[in-house]
């Protein structure tokens, strides 16, 4: 039996679709009411698949469901492992009817989704999240892709799936490094947009870090709705959705310098938010006391607060001209106007920018 805890919608009209948060979820929940057709094909990589995919399986019944498993890591978010999903659906004759399923982290929530938009004009997609990174944050809201060497998630699609099944005992099989990345996200929603949500982390994040059932439901309930209520707004990034990527173009720049998967996404996410808490403190958007609030925070939950050693000013300067937000060769970044309100500017002063990043960068100080 599983235990249902939450459940909520993304409101996007026709393209609506459920998020199911519970324990016991995977092998137990019936998700073939959300398949279309006959076939299913789950995607999985080589580490959640040996843990998850038989459990995965049971929740297709009737259903045909073959699988396809992956390589693990960032490093192979890109073409090559993106065909062998095309690969797998091409061999086993996978029709416009079927339904891709994306069981493991961000990776391959990313890529599935991606191979789903893509094949044979676009098929429907499930997200079956394993990490806690996953589960707050990539596998809501359609935002799908792959890597490309001169800058991170620069090809891909939007395409929304038609639900989330989120089990909470998949985290107990984590590493302690995987479940603070997925900490960093969920202090995001908390600096952009709820300071309620961020005060009730301050009293939780020593029980988040050592996986409490309780508070791990309650962070990724919180975490999901904000950001179900983001993309119910602005879909496509053009305007309030942009404020998520807070500490992401810092994030970013960091995890294509440092090689992908070297440094996890949040973990890079948790030194890019504390750069652009340094830079909204510079710019006087916040005050040093908020500055070292957001830090204390970050620390907590052991993610790193400094780029890599030999990373330099010119190196953030150049990654981050390649980035999506970006407007006519003008550099975007989200910024804190306040603790729990973040915008979106290409308004920064250039003498603070420069500043933030000699005080992050190392040799540099």
């Amino acid at each position: 039996m599983y235990n249902l805890l939450h459940e909520l919608n993304v409101s996007l009209g026709d393209r609506s679709y459920p998020i199911m948060i519970g324990e016991g979820m995977l092998g137990a929940y019936d998700l073939s009411g959300y398949v279309g057709g006959s076939q299913v094909m789950i995607v999985t990589n080589d580490v959640v698949g040996p843990l998850y995919l038989e459990q995965a399986r049971a929740c297709f019944p009737g259903k045909s469901v073959d699988t396809v498993v992956l390589p693990d890591g960032e490093k192979h978010k890109d073409w090559q492992t993106l065909n062998l999903i095309f690969d797998a659906l091409l061999e086993k004759r996978h029709t416009r009817k079927t339904t891709l399923v994306a069981l493991g982290g961000g990776v391959v929530g990313d890529m599935t989704g991606f191979a789903a938009a893509c094949y044979q004009r676009g098929v429907p997609f499930i997200q079956i999240p394993t990490t806690l990174l996953s589960q707050v944050d990539s596998s809501v809201g359609g935002k799908t892709g792959i890597n490309h060497p001169l800058g991170k998630n620069m090809v891909g699609a939007f395409h929304q799936p038609e639900a989330v099944l989120i089990d909470t005992d998949t985290l107990q099989t984590l590493p302690p490094r995987e479940v603070s990345a997925g900490l960093a996200e969920i202090i995001k929603y908390g600096l952009i947009r709820d300071t309620d949500f961020l005060g009730w982390l301050e009293l939780v994040i020593d029980k988040l870090v050592t996986l409490d059932r309780k508070a791990l439901a309650e962070a990724i309930f919180r975490s999901c709705a904000c950001k179900a209520d983001v993309v119910a707004q602005d879909e496509r990034e053009n305007g309030l959705r942009a404020t998520l990527n807070l500490g992401h173009t810092f994030g970013h720049a960091i995890e294509t310098y440092a090689g992908y998967g070297n440094w996890l996404h949040g973990e890079a996410v948790g030194t890019g938010m504390i750069m652009a808490a340094d830079l909204s403190a510079r710019e006087g958007s916040i005050s040093q006391a908020d500055y070292d609030r957001i830090l204390r925070l970050v620390n907590k939950a052991c993610l790193p607060d400094l780029p890599p050693a030999d990373m330099t000013a010119a190196d953030f300067m150049n990654l981050m001209a390649v980035d999506k937000k970006n407007v006519d060769g003008r550099l975007r970044l989200v910024l804190l106007r306040s603790v729990g309100d973040a915008v979106v500017t290409s308004d920064a002063s250039p003498e603070n920018l420069a500043a933030t990043l000699k005080s992050f960068c190392r040799h540099e100080r």
